[in-house]
């Protein structure tokens, strides 16, 4: 028995000296294998090595600056009706949107898996692999000689490994080393940024949390419904919301921040994200957008009051009610951040109709209209001038059944080249500083079409009321048959015109202390009676009072006019101001009088003086 003890413990003992040698093993394994290298030699691996980390480095770093992507998919281009691109650029550097719309209206996804990126990670280090500069050890009389690389990745949550086989050989004289395989492992975190990136798209693409942030913008920092007590138009200039309305996105969009539990409005609840790790998002007015509202006047948004009218007296107030139909999309670029590492990725934020766009995939308009830009296999010339036959550099368009397809550029006047197939389609070439114009136009079968544009001139205008220059507040319109201006004077006082004959409109609007107090209504109106009588179809008068507010008028139409005018392109060129000669309206001290003036309004004259 004590025998039998004593060899067990012996073996307990051996296997504790192997265990722990082959564990010495891997502990020193570098350095037993660096003893094993002939000190000429070893630092020429050593450069070797370092070249493979400080490209594997690299790789990585493209990776998560590009959204995943070292090879970056193809380029698709967007258009006027949808803006964005494939790739966001973003201070040089293209990274593909994760989520984009193309400019045909298709619902695109460039997410890359996992995989994928190990992938590109692996192609990437295969191509760098024998890219390292020896030329110190060349010229020393060593020859090294790499065969080709097989590169295997594994990304994993706080580094990344790789693996990569390839006869490396170094000689001088007698003297010669091979190795054939070799690993690097770097610490990074890009496996664990990928995955919260991935959350992030995920809760986005389920919830649409970006979108509901864009309407909260819209609707806080542009006019989207309402009504207010007055008789004047309510006139917004388009530009300038837009601008504040991308000021808002850029500064709203940046305080969003991601918690795992909501509390307040700017935290958005992203659940498992490691607690070292920040999300941040980002917009800029220097990104591809596209700001959209309906109904407009060329770069003005107008409501029209209601109650002034004839026949509207019965209301005893005026008020202007509005409703404007916004299309709003802008890309944002996500980031993940944890220390000095940023795994980033783009996506599109999309409002139709004051609407997210639908949370389901798929198509956004029909097929039929897709396939009309897709396919172009008709050969068209289109030749543009101006008046005097002058060839212009112009935008060409084509639109039928509902879609434009943009085409191409006119260069010296000139653009030939495919057009999808369609009849009695629009023909549109814009060119800046030229009116718009369009062609009926059949691409059936091959053939060519010329357009002529109509010059535009940039007029001062300067309205004048009972022969005095007048500064006040007054909407203008300019009306032909194809082409309309509108103006808010005096805060525009410039007018782009083509030669035509216009309608011009001067409404003239002054301060006024018309106070309309508040008055009850009796109202009736014919209801079923009950029972037997209802059935019969029988009806009872029943009567109600409406109460209606005080009110005051601050701005009522004082003065103005129209008329028609015909511009010739000579009097266009040669002078420098219209001049508007409008005439005064009684002052109205009620709402019946305010109603009169805008009966006396149409049979006011209008004189126009060019110089």
């Amino acid at each position: 028995m004590k025998n039998n003890k004593g060899q067990v413990t012996i073996f307990i003992i051996l296997a504790i000296l192997i265990v722990s040698l082959v564990a010495l093993f891997f502990v020193f394994k570098d350095e037993i294998i660096k003893e094993r290298i002939p000190s000429e030699i070893s630092p020429i691996y050593n450069t070797f090595t370092s070249c493979l980390e400080n490209d594997f480095y690299i790789g990585v770093d493209i990776l998560e600056s590009q959204g995943g992507y070292i090879y970056l998919p193809e380029y698709e281009y967007g258009s006027e009706y949808m803006p964005f691109s494939s790739h966001l650029n973003f201070l040089g550097n293209s990274i593909p949107y994760w989520y984009y719309i193309s400019g045909n209206n298709i619902e695109r996804e460039q997410v890359p898996s996992k995989e994928e990126m190990q992938n590109q990670l692996e192609m990437f280090m295969e191509e760098r692999a024998r890219t390292c500069l020896f030329d110190n050890y060349y010229a020393q009389g060593y020859e090294i000689l790499m065969n080709e690389p097989d590169a295997s990745v594994s990304i994993r949550n706080n580094e990344v490994f790789l693996n990569l086989e390839m006869d490396f050989s170094v000689s001088i004289g007698e003297e010669s080393y091979l190795v054939k395989e070799h690993e690097v492992t770097i610490n990074s975190e890009l496996g664990s940024l990928y995955d919260s990136a991935l959350k992030v798209y995920e809760k986005e693409q389920e919830e649409l949390f970006l979108e509901e942030y864009a309407l909260d913008n819209l609707r806080l920092y542009a006019p989207v419904d309402g009504v207010e007590i007055t008789c004047s138009p309510k006139i917004w200039k388009a530009t300038e919301i837009f601008s504040e309305l991308q000021k808002a996105i850029e500064a709203n969009t940046f305080a969003l921040k991601n918690t795992a539990n909501k509390k307040e409005y700017f935290e958005v609840e992203i659940s498992d994200i490691p607690s070292e790790q920040k999300i941040r998002f980002l917009n800029s007015a220097n990104w591809t957008y596209s700001f959209e509202v309906l109904p407009s006047e060329e770069s003005l948004i107008i409501a029209n009051p209601v109650g002034n009218q004839q026949g509207l007296g019965i209301l005893g107030f005026c008020y202007v009610p509005y409703h404007f139909v916004y299309n709003i999309k802008y890309p944002i670029l996500v980031q993940v951040l944890s220390g000095e590492e940023i795994f980033q990725f783009p996506l599109a934020v999309v409002i139709q109709r004051n609407t997210p766009r639908q949370i389901s995939g798929g198509e956004a308009i029909e097929t039929e209209n897709i396939e009309l830009c897709k396919d172009k296999n008709t050969l068209t010339t289109v030749r543009v001038y101006n008046s005097n036959l002058r060839p212009i550099e112009s935008d060409i368009s084509y639109e039928c059944l509902g879609t434009k397809c943009n085409i191409g550029t006119a260069e010296e006047g000139i653009f030939s080249g495919e057009f999808p197939q369609c009849m009695n389609g629009y023909i549109t070439a814009r060119a800046e500083g030229y009116k718009e114009e369009s062609v009926i136009y059949s691409t059936i079968k091959e053939g060519s079409v010329t357009i002529y544009l109509t010059k535009l001139y940039n007029k001062d205008i300067q309205l004048k009321i009972d022969g005095q220059n007048y500064n006040g507040e007054a909407v203008i319109y300019f009306i032909s048959d194809d082409f309309s201006k509108i103006i808010s004077y005096p805060e525009q006082k410039n007018v782009e015109l083509g030669e035509g004959t216009y309608e011009i409109q001067v409404y003239i609007y002054k301060n006024s202390s018309l106070e309309l107090g508040a008055t009850t209504q009796k109202q009736c109106v014919d209801v079923p009676r009950s029972s037997i009588g209802g059935i019969l179809g029988l009806t009872k008068e029943e009567c109600f009072d409406i109460e209606v507010p005080a009110q005051i008028i601050s701005n009522a139409l004082s003065g103005g006019g129209k008329a028609n005018y015909t511009f010739s392109e000579s009097e266009l060129k040669n002078s420098n101001i219209i001049n508007l000669y409008a005439e005064s309206l009684p002052s109205p001290d009620s709402l019946e009088k305010l109603q009169t003036n805008y009966i006396l309004f149409e049979s006011k004259p209008l004189n126009i003086d060019v110089k």
